[in-house]
């Protein structure tokens, strides 16, 4: 795909600390890792890499291509290197924090079984916090487009395995929003509030306003995945903003796949005016050619300045999938930076 220009990387993240809450982990690993990983399993990966960037043109060949991409994963060590990489990544642009999805369907398409998908990944989240001190967790996904048994099971994946994995604290949907509706995995997320994981649902990113509402209304998620069209429906933003839903907000990805034509398009500003609490992610950061720090600087080039964006940092942190203590930990992090800024950080 082309360059997103609306992503300015001048400041690449500005000078606040960041935290990351919608991140799909083999939808972050780098066009040069896959083909590293094709070459030592013999895996045919032509077509959907092309001078170093993967190559799609719209949203269903978007998903066919992270499928694709997806297959070079095909053991342990694989899926622990793409976590380490990633959260290096991260850590080393600035972020404190990151939570990112997993998929036990992804793994089963490349053959890995799901308790040795999730222990790679667990290994990469510890190497990583090791080396860089960043903070990380796993939230399980069921695809809602794979339909409502797999959702099923995927809850049922996660219920299972957060008993032994304390780096499994959540449950989400995602794939395709115009297939299915939320009533369909209603009991999926009950399996979940039922196992004490955090809850999140992508809603309000191809499908409309009305999504976001019900997904809201049945599924009950304390975070919403993009939401973004939740500003067709001024009575949908009050809902978020009265019950303080929290919106995983992707603008680059919204970009990059026509959501909004351009930056000034896009309802980042609106939303956080109307009182809705935001944070900023970069969903499938190579595929959308971006990072987390290009968000921060889209927010910034967008007028929030600072505080706005340290105010960002502190509601990834507070709505994150962790224990109370880490969580302290975090803020404190987050009073000492912004101490050190001049800038309290501000309600996002």
């Amino acid at each position: 795909m082309a360059a997103n220009p609306a992503l300015a990387r001048a400041g690449r993240g500005g000078e606040v600390p960041m935290a990351e809450l919608h991140c799909h982990i083999e939808g972050a690993a780098r066009p040069a890792l896959v083909l590293e990983l094709a070459g030592k399993h013999g895996i045919d990966v032509g077509g959907i890499i092309r001078d170093g960037a993967y190559v799609w043109h719209d949203f269903t060949s978007f998903l066919a291509v992270y499928d694709r991409a997806s297959l070079v994963f095909r053991d342990a060590a694989d899926y622990a290197r793409l976590a380490e990489d990633h959260l290096t990544v991260l850590a080393r642009s600035g972020a404190v924090y990151a939570e990112f999805f997993i998929s036990p369907d992804h793994a089963a398409g490349a053959g890995m079984p799901g308790k040795a998908y999730l222990a790679g990944l667990a290994d990469g989240v510890r190497r990583a916090t090791s080396t860089t001190g960043i903070e990380a967790r796993m939230i399980v996904v069921g695809v809602r487009h794979l339909g409502a048994d797999r959702v099923e099971a995927a809850a049922r994946f996660a219920a299972a395995n957060a008993v032994h994995e304390p780096l499994l604290t959540g449950f989400g949907l995602a794939g395709d929003e115009r297939i299915e509706r939320p009533q369909d995995f209603a009991r999926a997320f009950d399996i979940a509030r039922d196992a004490g994981l955090g809850l999140t649902a992508h809603a309000g990113e191809f499908d409309g306003a009305e999504n976001v509402r019900e997904t809201a209304r049945i599924l009950k998620p304390s975070r919403i995945g993009h939401g973004v069209r939740a500003i067709e429906a001024p009575d949908v933003v009050r809902m978020l903003a009265d019950k303080g839903i929290v919106l995983e907000i992707c603008p680059g990805s919204n970009l990059a796949l026509g959501v909004y034509p351009d930056a000034a398009s896009h309802p980042l500003r609106r939303l956080v005016e109307a009182g809705c609490r935001v944070t900023l992610n970069a969903d499938d950061p190579p595929f959308f050619d971006t990072d987390l720090a290009a968000e921060y600087d889209f927010a910034a080039a967008a007028g929030f300045g600072p505080g706005e964006r340290l105010g960002f940092t502190r509601n990834a942190i507070e709505a994150a999938f962790v224990d109370g203590a880490t969580r302290q930990h975090l803020l404190d992090r987050l009073v000492v930076s912004a101490i050190a800024l001049g800038a309290p950080p501000s309600s996002g």
